[in-house]
């Protein structure tokens, strides 16, 4: 249906708002049924970058799932980073980031975290809390390897602080230990 409904426009004047929510959802069928390459197909055929970028920022914005989001971040900071405000390419950046953090994560905990996916460091605290010391160790690593080069709001050095905060923390005892007289 929605290929039908491209080769409409191609033979009658659409307007551009309808083009653009026509291609946007067509995007987030293909993304949802997880056929990325369909979807980067679809993508290339729009010959217009306005309407292109229009698309995939409306598509992010949806909140798709997590490998669309992944798709789309990356798609847009490939693609459309010169065309981003700064801080939306912070925005986009940090959801690519945090999108890869999750990755690392056991598949049946992601959902626990999904929700934290455009805040990185927020996660990376969020699983300290949580006393998952495996998780943080793979998901600094990632990190440290993901901002070399970038900034997306935070640096390795804000990762340090924050691992060092709760190294502080779990070795600080709220009593004093007594001793036993007889």
């Amino acid at each position: 249906d929605y290929e039908l409904c491209e080769e409409w426009g191609h033979l009658y004047p659409v307007p551009r708002e309808d083009l653009i929510n026509l291609h946007r959802e067509h995007l987030l069928h293909l993304l949802e049924m997880g056929d990325m390459e369909k979807a980067l197909q679809l993508l290339q055929r729009i010959e217009d970058p306005g309407i292109c970028l229009a698309i995939s920022e409306q598509s992010l914005d949806q909140h798709p799932n997590l490998a669309a989001s992944h798709f789309l971040a990356d798609y847009l900071t490939a693609h459309f980073y010169t065309s981003l405000t700064s801080a939306r390419r912070n925005e986009i950046q940090a959801l690519y980031i945090g999108s890869k953090v999750l990755l690392t994560l056991p598949e049946l905990s992601r959902v626990n975290y999904f929700h934290l996916s455009s805040r990185p460091l927020l996660m990376l605290e969020q699983l300290l809390m949580n006393m998952k010391v495996d998780w943080v160790a793979v998901a600094v690593q990632t990190l440290h390897q993901l901002l070399a080069g970038q900034e997306i709001g935070f640096n390795v050095e804000d990762i340090n602080d924050l691992l060092s905060k709760y190294a502080e923390k779990a070795l600080n005892f709220p009593f004093t230990l007594k001793e036993k007289r007889s």
